[in-house]
């Protein structure tokens, strides 16, 4: 979805952000760094900056609550960039005061702010210039060790930065200014407080293309099982894992999500397949993102939620049962004379190992 490979630096400019709730201040450099003759460095920070985004599938757009998104500061200085009504140092000068005016929760780390403006990103297929806002707020020690009169010395920087942990950053793609562009974002920081990068700065929404179809449906649809079913049916914990089962094969052996072929294939009983429609509109009416009759099946999306679809039945502390398909050779009952439950299964052959 997202290569880096072919892309190169135009423009790099590094600032400080410091924490306004604390009366730390921000410091803005006046000019750009220059690159050029530079063969070790622009490597080094194209693998610090875009390597992350590699695996970060999920794609956002720019938003603001009063749906103007002019009143979204990336955004709107993003737009005039683009455009070339601004430069690219002021670009950088301008995001970087917005990020220190959100920068209010206490324990929000000061950092450098790495603005970069790109050429040749690829990004589904296609090659967009870009630009990239980066963080950076844990810093680490590093020893040096380099030969000296017959032996070797050893040195050290107390705070240096590990350019394989990039803390945050956000990539905004040149395409669907309209729409709010498309934009990757990284955040690496688990704590409370860091959703002032996603929330407050950027303020993103999902742009709810096929890998976010993908990934939502398929966690209404386990939710569905397992929370609503019980309602209206009396299922056992196999015949939701048969249901769950069934539509983990579906998403990963269709090339495209139907869903009158799904309720059919999958749900397979017209009461519950209307619950289910019911169920999904409160997903849809909650979180403002419509699910599509038709779409095609992204697969990484697939492969995201295969480990959350389990197929498992615990059965007190002695015994796992995997089931994996053939709801039909799995029986359950109750024995009188024990006074205890029992499952019955029924194959062919018995594997080694």
């Amino acid at each position: 979805m997202f290569f880096y490979q072919d892309a190169s630096f135009e423009n790099l400019s590094i600032h400080h952000v410091g924490n306004k709730a604390n009366d730390e201040f921000y410091i803005l450099s006046e000019a750009p760094v220059d690159l050029v003759g530079d063969e070790v460095l622009p490597d080094l920070l194209m693998q610090y900056f875009m390597k992350p985004f590699v695996k970060a599938n999920e794609v956002y757009r720019f938003f603001h609550p009063n749906e103007e998104l002019q009143l979204n500061e990336v955004y709107h200085f993003s737009k005039k960039f683009f455009d070339r009504e601004i430069d690219f140092h002021e670009f950088s000068q301008q995001v970087t005061k917005h990020l220190y005016e959100v920068s209010e929760h206490p324990k929000i780390k000061p950092g450098e702010v790495y603005v970069v403006s790109l050429k040749n990103v690829q990004m589904e297929g296609e090659d967009w210039s870009a630009v990239g806002i980066f963080k950076s707020e844990n810093k680490e020690a590093y020893l040096k060790v380099y030969p000296e009169q017959g032996g070797f010395q050893l040195n050290y920087e107390q705070e240096a930065i590990n350019i394989n942990k990039l803390d945050k950053g956000v990539v905004i793609i040149n395409t669907e200014a309209e729409e709010g562009f498309k934009v990757l974002v990284v955040d690496q920081t688990n704590q409370s407080e860091a959703v002032y990068w996603k929330d407050n700065f950027l303020q993103l929404k999902s742009r709810n293309d096929n890998y976010q179809q993908t990934g939502n449906l398929m966690k209404v649809y386990k939710n569905f099982v397992n929370e609503k079913l019980d309602e209206v049916f009396v299922l056992e914990t196999a015949d939701k894992i048969d249901l769950l089962n069934r539509s983990m094969n579906y998403f990963k052996t269709k090339e495209t999500f139907d869903s009158a072929e799904f309720e059919e294939e999958v749900i397979g009983n017209p009461q519950a397949a209307g619950l289910f429609n019911e169920y999904k509109q409160n997903f849809e009416d909650e979180f403002d993102l419509p699910f599509q009759a038709n779409f095609e099946i992204a697969t990484p999306a697939v492969k995201k939620m295969q480990s959350s679809y389990k197929s498992v039945i615990k059965l007190d502390k002695n015994f796992h049962v995997y089931v994996h398909g053939k709801r039909e050779y799995l029986e359950h009952g109750y024995d009188e004379e024990k006074g205890m439950n029992y499952y019955k299964l029924y194959y062919e052959n018995e594997s080694e190992g």
